[in-house]
């Protein structure tokens, strides 16, 4: 009687969702990986979120570097804003930062009990060029910033990611906002000929989405940024899919500044944080 074919295993296998290098002790602090070395299937989606982000910033990390290297200085400085629990901080750090040796990675967090976590997290994986500041992205302050990141930045927290990035003069922003809520609210109080496209709520709340991120990206021209908005990942891993990328060239720009002033007179509703 012929043996028994051994069956082939179905299960996804983790390893093969690492990137070549990719510290496995950091994403078992993360509770990425289980203690065994696990993914399942909610921290897939969160791993395939976080590795496409990186993917997408490391031009600008690259530049950054190399910007710095031709000047003479220090850095360069990346700041993640609203945080959390630093997914993307810390596989930055490992993926770029350390392997550079240089650069610093800033992250910036209002709730102190994952500032807690993340300080413990980087002492233990020897992350000293790594620093965590508690407090709101309105508030927090720090010297020059070369690229400022914000994974999921909820309601006006891209807003205030935006404004953080002009105020520390950074060249690059890269931006995945989440669930936009301030412009909707806007619309349910305009009337006129294009309130057909926002009557029902759902397509309020879809198209008041659509319409701060255009507004984002227009506020941002208007800064002297070119501005590319594409989708992050799959919608398989993330429905809060679209990607605000923004590069500095210039002081200003007129043009964007009138597009802007004039798209949001004809709806009526433009993120408040985001006036000139």
């Amino acid at each position: 009687m012929p043996a028994k074919l051994a069956q082939k295993s179905h299960k996804p296998d983790p390893v093969s969702d690492l990137w070549p290098g990719q510290s496995v002790a950091l994403l078992k602090a993360l509770h990425i990986l289980t203690h065994n070395g696990g993914l399942n299937a909610d921290s897939r989606r969160k791993l395939k979120q976080v590795q496409h982000l990186a993917r997408l910033v490391k031009p600008a990390i690259d530049a950054a570097l190399a910007e710095r290297d031709l000047k003479g200085e220090e850095g360069p400085v990346l700041a993640d804003l609203g945080a959390g629990k630093s997914y993307l901080g810390f596989i930055l750090y490992d993926l770029y930062f350390g392997p550079a040796g240089r650069g610093r990675v800033v992250a910036v967090e209002s709730r102190s009990e994952l500032v807690a976590t993340a300080r413990k997290i980087a002492a233990e994986s020897g992350f000293d060029r790594m620093d965590f500041v508690e407090g709101t992205i309105a508030r927090a302050a720090m010297g020059a910033v070369d690229i400022v990141t914000a994974l999921h930045a909820c309601d006006t927290a891209s807003d205030e990611a935006i404004l953080f990035a002009l105020k520390h003069e950074a060249k690059y922003v890269a931006l995945v906002p989440c669930c936009q809520a301030e412009v909707a609210k806007e619309l349910e109080e305009v009337k006129g000929p294009l309130a057909q496209l926002w009557r029902h709520p759902i397509q309020r709340r879809e198209f008041g989405a659509h319409l701060s991120n255009v507004l984002r990206a227009l506020y941002l021209e208007a800064h002297g940024y070119r501005v590319r908005v594409t989708e992050l990942t799959g919608l398989e891993h993330s429905l809060k899919n679209e990607f605000i990328y923004a590069e500095r060239h210039q002081r200003s720009n007129p043009r964007a500044r009138a597009e802007f002033e004039k798209l949001a007179a004809e709806t009526g509703a433009a993120p408040k944080l985001l006036t000139f």
